[in-house]
């Protein structure tokens, strides 16, 4: 990368990790009034109706062999995900779920050396072990400092694995990010979009129930900003870059993620700070060449 790449791909990773360590307190707030299936999907449907226009006029621009390649995008790195996000936080806090999501570029990197024969350095490999380790910390700690096993934080670990292979998939295509995200998010949109109309009361709550509007808006505000236009930010960053280097975004989104909690009055103990201190330096040594 020359300098004005360098300078425009950490000024895509400081927004992102704004954008994206919000996103699990938009979550929280948007599950006090909706289910975690309706968290889901209104997030990809609210995503997939502000681009479909920009998907339109991107679809002469995709050849049969993309869409493959698309559908799975579209299902790993984002219709997957939303749902296990917000399944995750019906039983975790939001910024638990933000530092377990610092597990991404770790699977990233195991994924590209197991899938994609990229080398990995002893190093690399020990910054991979104490991630793993840290998560193990994350997901027995309990309150007060007692050891609970929480099966909930599993889903977040599982959608990480699948940001992991995304990512490693994204880099050695030749679309655009806009082209990239737009199409993904109209192959599973309309799916999400037909499980909130017809296997949810959705419509029952929406202006029902108090407190659903402000809930409608935090997660419309999750699908838009933190998915739609994330993504787009997200995927060109990996072209410019690569995938490890993208996916450190996650050094910095539990920061954010842990200061929404505690403004929220999230409790946070010995554990949980010990998980987030081993994940990020095996984040670090896993990122060192």
């Amino acid at each position: 990368m020359n300098k004005q790449q360098s300078f425009l791909a950490w000024g895509l990773l400081i927004t992102l990790a704004i954008i994206w360590g919000s996103s699990f307190i938009l979550i929280k707030k948007a599950l006090n009034v909706y289910s975690a299936g309706e968290v889901g999907a209104l997030r990809i449907v609210s995503a997939f109706l502000f681009l479909l226009p920009f998907a339109i006029r991107s679809l002469k621009k995709v050849e049969r062999r993309h869409w493959p390649l698309l559908f799975s995008v579209g299902m790993f790195g984002s219709l997957l995900p939303s749902f296990l996000f917000a399944t995750a936080q019906t039983r975790i806090p939001s910024s638990v779920a933000g530092i377990l999501n610092a597990l991404t570029p770790l699977f990233t990197l195991v994924l590209g050396a197991s899938l994609f024969e990229q080398k990995i350095t002893l190093k690399k490999l020990a910054g991979v072990v104490l991630g793993f380790v840290g998560s193990g910390a994350l997901i027995f700690a309990g309150s007060e400092g007692s050891i609970d096993f929480n099966y909930y934080a599993l889903f977040v670990v599982l959608a990480t694995i699948f940001y992991g292979a995304n990512l490693n998939l994204i880099k050695f295509k030749i679309l655009s990010a806009r082209v990239i995200t737009s199409i993904s998010l109209s192959i599973v949109g309309p799916a999400a979009l037909a499980y909130l109309i017809f296997f949810t009361p959705f419509t029952t709550k929406t202006g029902v129930l108090e407190g659903s509007y402000l809930a409608l808006g935090a997660v419309s505000l999750l699908g838009i900003l933190g998915t739609a236009i994330a993504l787009i930010l997200f995927n060109q960053l990996v072209k410019i870059t690569s995938p490890l280097f993208t996916s450190s975004v996650t050094y910095i989104i539990p920061v954010i993620a842990v200061v929404w909690g505690l403004i929220d009055d999230e409790s946070l103990y010995f554990g949980h700070y010990l998980g987030m201190a081993l994940i990020t330096t095996g984040v670090y040594l896993a990122n060192k060449t």
